[in-house]
Order: structure tokens, then sequence, then C-alpha cells
């Protein structure tokens, strides 16, 4: 088995979520790439220290120009705030690495431009970390959809609220500035709705109108207690069509009381609809038009062996995978394009179209008009 070198820049939440797939894959999926943890990167370097014992990194280093220029390092994670994301991505492809960089793709169209520039001139594979669309049963239903198991797709209905944000009494972070975060709410939830609609209809977002809303406007400086700025949205929606027809609505909150990951989205075909809830992962609910009104209703799917990848983690249906098992599908698609030369999605290609929805969102809320998606 081929080793493949590792380097982690981040190790917040998804720096451990990517560095636990890393540990995983090749037990899971017996793939031809094994990787190896090399070197993983943290401002603080005490924390670097800790981080590489406890997720089994060979070496630390504070900056992330070493991860970037060590020989031993194949692929990189970028694990690190939104505004950052840009400049090591370019200088990661331009070393000759492979990328696998956290959504979304950064804070700017521009950066995000540049980005793709980067991965067009070079040979390294590249993937934004949208692993909703990676689950088996979200997968599934996209198999379902390309099968006409619901007729011609009419409808796209999505949003994904979480109460990250709800209590007003947080204090502020970067993730509520323009700046280091761009958008606020759009830019880190509604984005991965953007992600599954791409995927489920096989189309794109080419039109949008877009409302905002600033909830909690001022939040306290954790330095000082002095009173910061809100500037990025707490809450998002907007109307969308689709380049092949589909219309639908979105919309994300970062301040929903009661929602931990709450995601859900609706497919609408002209003969049946699939549902879906994220907090509950596992399974999805279809309903298709039967010659007995009777006897028509949704029933309940449940994920099993015969909804690949689910068997390389367990071999009966109904025993449930989890949020780091579906990091590891993820990882283990961008292996296999690695080691296959395979096409990967979301890619940087893909991760652009996502980017620039969620900027035509952003525009259409300044003005209150629908936007075209710049193509």
């Amino acid at each position: 088995m081929r080793e493949i070198g590792i380097g982690v820049i981040g190790t917040g939440f998804m720096g451990k979520a990517h560095a636990i797939a890393y540990s995983a894959s090749a037990s899971v999926f017996g793939t031809g790439l094994r990787p190896v943890l090399q070197i993983v990167c943290d401002l603080s370097p005490e924390r670097a220290s800790q981080r590489a014992t406890d997720l089994g990194f060979s070496r630390y280093t504070d900056k992330w120009q070493d991860v970037v220029s060590d020989p031993a390092v194949d692929l990189i994670s970028i694990c690190t705030p939104n505004d950052t994301h840009a400049e090591i991505a370019i200088a990661a492809l331009k070393a000759g690495k492979h990328v696998w960089c956290e959504k979304p793709m950064s804070t700017s169209l521009a950066d995000s431009h540049a980005m793709l520039a980067a991965a067009q001139e070079s040979n390294g594979k590249t993937i934004i970390g949208y692993n909703y669309t990676k689950n088996p049963v979200v997968t599934y239903a996209r198999r379902l959809i390309e099968d006409g198991k619901i007729g011609r797709v009419s409808g796209f209905f999505c949003r994904y609220d979480v109460e990250n944000e709800a209590d007003e009494s947080r204090p502020w972070s970067w993730r509520m500035s323009r700046n280091s975060s761009g958008t606020g709410a759009n830019g880190d939830v509604l984005s991965h709705v953007i992600s599954i609609g791409h995927f489920l209809t096989g189309s794109h977002i080419t039109n949008v109108v877009g409302d905002i809303n600033i909830v909690h406007e001022k939040r306290t400086n954790p330095d000082d207690g002095s009173e910061m700025l809100v500037d990025n949205d707490d809450m998002v929606s907007a109307l969308v069509h689709f380049e092949n027809g589909v219309k639908g609505h979105i919309g994300a909150s970062r301040v929903t009381w009661g929602r931990k990951c709450g995601l859900r989205w609706e497919i609408h075909g002209t003969r049946g609809t699939i549902s879906f809830d994220q907090e509950r992962l596992n399974e999805i609910k279809l309903f298709t038009a039967e010659d007995d009104d009777a006897s028509n209703g949704f029933r309940t799917i449940l994920t099993g062996p015969y909804h690949p990848p689910y068997s390389a983690f367990l071999p009966n249906a109904g025993h449930s995978l989890g949020y780091m098992d579906v990091k590891i599908c993820e990882l283990h698609d961008l292996l296999n394009g690695i080691e296959t030369g395979a096409d990967v999605w979301p890619d940087f290609t893909a991760g652009l179209k996502i980017e620039q929805v969620m900027d035509a969102v952003d525009r259409s809320a300044q003005t209150g008009a629908w936007v075209k998606v710049d193509s």
C-alpha cells in the first residue's frame, strides 16, 4: 500500500476531524493510499505540540509555510479561518501539493478565482469540505433522481438552521466580521445548502433574489469587554432558479434556538418527493405516486450495505453512520482521485460556482432585486 504524506493546518474542530479521517481511511476502505500524519500546524506552538501528541503527527510547527514546503507532505488540509484559505491553498498548489480545503472556499470572489487559477496550473487534486454531499443516503437520493424515480425534478427546497450564535451573550468572534469571514450565515451555513442543491439537481443556480438579517448587531469583545459591531448576516434566505429549470428557495440561520444541525431538504419531482433531515442522517423519506391512492404515502429508507460506501463501515442496515464517518467518505473520494486520476467533486471549479451563488445572494440582499449569478 503506497503512503501519502499529510500536513494539517489548523487544529480546531475541523482540523481534528480531518486528522481522524486520515487515521481511519485506510482501515475503513483499504485504499491504495495510506495517509501518514507528518506535520500539524497551529499558531500556538504549545497547542500544536499537544495536537501532534493527541492526533499522532510526527512533528509540529506554528508556521503554515513549514507545512507547504515540507518534502514529506503530499496532501495538505486547510482548516484555518476563511480569510487565510486563498494564500495557503495557492502556495500549496504551487508547491505541487494536493489540497483539501474547508468551506467556504475564501472570503471573496477574487480570492476564489485566484485559487482556481492556481489549481488549473497545478497537477494537484482539490476538494472543498462540503461533506453533507458524501453521506451514503444522500448519494443514494441522487441516484434515485438520476434514475427518474421521482420523475422530472421540479423544485429544490432547503434550510440549514443552527443555534451556534443564538445566545446574544456569546462574545464577538472572527466569524462575525466581513474582513475575516466574508459573509456570516451565508458563507458558513448557506454554502452547504447550495452545495447540496448543485449536487442533487446535477445543475447549478443561475439567478437569485436574496434577503439577510443581522439579529444581534452588537457583541462583546472577549479581549477587553468593549462593544463590537457585527457586520455580516445572522440569517439569510433566497429564491433560486437553476440552469436546468428547477426552481426553489433556500435559507440559513446561525441564531435559531433548538436547531443543533437543522439541515433539512426536499426534492420535488413530477412523480414523487424525497426529503431528508441531517439530525436523522441515516434515513431519507421517499414518496412515489402509485396506482392505488389508498396506499400512497412516504416510506422511510434506512441506510445499509446496499447504499455504497456504507458497507465499508458496517455489515448490516440501520446501525447508523456518524459525522466523522461521512468525513472519511469525503476523504476517500479525494484519495481515489489522487490515486486514479478520477474527477473529484466539489473541486475548486465546482467550489467557485458555489461561491458565486453566495456572492449573488449577498449582492441581491443589498438591493432587493433579482441578480444573475456570475458565470
